[in-house]
């Protein structure tokens, strides 16, 4: 009777799994709605064809609001000063960054770097079709340049991979 009730709790915890419904967690629910503020819900991470998570304009399967990926798993050779650098960004349906959050790295000097929210806030709003150049529309910090470099290229690159592959160019239909 025991091991009849172990399986039983053990086949309705997974039962959503099973379903191709799970839950985000919470910590990670406030990340993204840290860098996709406007969204009212997100979906699970999607694999196909690049991993990235949708943002709805309300529930799950109203309209799509945009897009939130990691950078390490679309850009996953770009590197700081010392390794990856692990951000989370949003990107709208007209091609915008909504928002950049740095979740991980180990940087020497990223207190003055990465880690300040003024880093990430720089993207915020920035069209994918910018330069993305340090020192023109980036701002440069100095004894930081290949981490700054890094960080930008993939936030950038990752955004037009994303881009490319999930929105529509203006003026074509699906």
């Amino acid at each position: 009777m025991r091991n009849l009730v172990r399986l039983l709790l053990i086949g309705l915890t997974l039962l959503p799994f099973a379903a191709g419904q799970t839950n985000l967690d919470r910590t990670l629910e406030a990340q993204l709605k840290k860098v996709f503020p406007g969204a009212g819900s997100f979906s699970p991470k999607q694999t196909s064809p690049l991993p990235h998570y949708v943002a709805y304009t309300g529930g799950p399967g109203s309209q799509i609001a945009g897009y939130v990926f990691w950078t390490t798993e679309l850009e996953p050779l770009e590197r700081g000063y010392d390794g990856p650098i692990k951000m989370l960004v949003g990107l709208d349906t007209n091609a915008k960054l909504t928002g950049v959050l740095v979740t991980e790295h180990h940087e020497p000097y990223g207190y003055f770097s990465v880690e300040p929210p003024q880093f990430a806030q720089q993207f915020k709003g920035k069209d994918i079709r910018d330069p993305f150049k340090v020192g023109a529309d980036v701002d440069a910090v100095s004894r930081a340049s290949i981490t700054i470099n890094s960080s930008s290229r993939a936030i950038r690159n990752g955004a037009r991979r994303i881009a490319r592959a999930l929105l529509t160019p203006p003026g074509a239909s699906k």
